[in-house]
């Protein structure tokens, strides 16, 4: 395959000519990146097998790790999902297009592979002119996980996916950065109470207000992989970020939780430690704590006061490490409440080490 060719697309309105040469790719079985307001996507035909199984290829992802569906309108979802529950619908209402992926039990109709042979489907509807406008080009739901190799850093700019799978994939679409920068919450409407088995752009209190009761899978909260909230065990995970290290820079990540005013304590001692051991140190720094830290490559992720701050430069902070060529990269923790829990989980899953101050 020739490297991917990169257009340049305006986020709000796309030159349609550009959008329809993209959808045209995905309708012959290709593999196109594209922007959504969470991170950047790799998109392939859902209803073709061969070119869902470019996308576990390119990516190096384990075939038991499900795909998300992307869908541009209400209509999709019932080529793809049995049944839409009233809750299904009320979130449908309230938060679509927007960065919620609904678990809905899965028409025959659907690869097993999407959803790596479970009965379940994952469905959302991306809150992203061009994403909408290239699924409706295209005519099909469209399989996207995010579009960086398996286990690194999810993309927020085009130049991530370029880096990772430039030379692998057909096309990407360039609208300029991801704005959420953290993915899609994750909820399974199958079980008698929703479930939220990946934190994302849409809090558990936002949900909570709308549909009552709402747990979260122990995964989604850092747990070990293969067992569920209440010791349930299952080989197969039920969303995308449960099973697997994910993440990850390239870089040992130690990550610090704890009471902020004791963390960067700890951070600067790790720190000095590292560096008497001949290690290159990053640190990924709270606003309030950056001033802290004497030495090593500081870089500040936003203030815990504003989560969706450190969400937006979560992934790209990661990937600048590496070009630091750093050996480890201490973080400081934040609160996991609203967006929090989402970053939270994100260090949890990129962390070689976690310690509780």
């Amino acid at each position: 395959m020739a490297k991917a060719i990169i257009w340049q697309v305006d986020p709000l309105t796309p030159a349609p000519e550009i959008i329809e040469r993209a959808a045209g790719i995905l309708r012959s079985g290709g593999l196109v990146a594209f922007p959504t307001e969470t991170v950047y996507g790799l998109g392939a035909d859902a209803f073709n097998p061969a070119a869902v199984a470019g996308i576990f290829r390119v990516k190096g992802r384990p075939a038991d790790n499900p795909l998300i569906l992307h869908v541009a309108d209400r209509e999709m979802v019932y080529r793809l999902a049995v049944r839409v529950n009233e809750p299904a619908g009320r979130l449908m209402e309230v938060f679509w297009p927007g960065p919620l992926t609904l678990v809905l039990p899965r028409r025959k109709e659907v690869p097993p592979a999407v959803s790596a042979g479970l009965e379940t489907v994952a469905v959302r509807m991306p809150a992203h002119q061009v994403a909408l406008d290239l699924i409706r080009a295209a005519g099909v739901p469209v399989a996207a996980p995010s579009a960086n190799l398996s286990g690194r850093p999810s993309p927020t700019t085009a130049a991530h996916v370029w880096e990772d799978l430039g030379e692998d994939i057909d096309a990407i679409l360039d609208a300029g950065p991801a704005g959420i920068g953290v993915e899609s919450t994750v909820v399974d409407l199958t079980a008698p109470v929703p479930v939220v088995l990946r934190p994302g752009g849409v809090t558990m209190e936002e949900l909570s207000a709308f549909i009552g009761e709402v747990r979260i899978d122990s995964l989604a909260e850092g747990g070990s992989a293969g067992t569920g909230k209440n010791g349930d065990s299952y080989e197969k995970p039920r969303s995308p970020g449960l099973k697997y290290r994910h993440y990850a820079p390239r870089a040992s990540l130690i990550l610090v939780e704890g009471d902020p005013r004791e963390v960067p304590a700890k951070v600067r001692e790790l720190a000095d430690l590292k560096r008497a051991g001949g290690l290159k140190v990053g640190i990924l720094a709270s606003a309030e704590s950056a001033g802290s830290y004497r030495q090593g490559n500081v870089v500040v992720a936003g203030s815990r006061q504003c989560p969706e701050q450190i969400a937006a430069r979560l992934y790209s902070a990661l990937r600048y490490f590496d070009e630091l060529s750093v050996d480890v990269i201490i973080a400081e923790g934040v609160e996991p409440a609203g967006l929090g829990l989402a970053v939270m989980n994100r260090l949890r899953r990129a962390a070689a080490e976690i310690i509780r101050n």
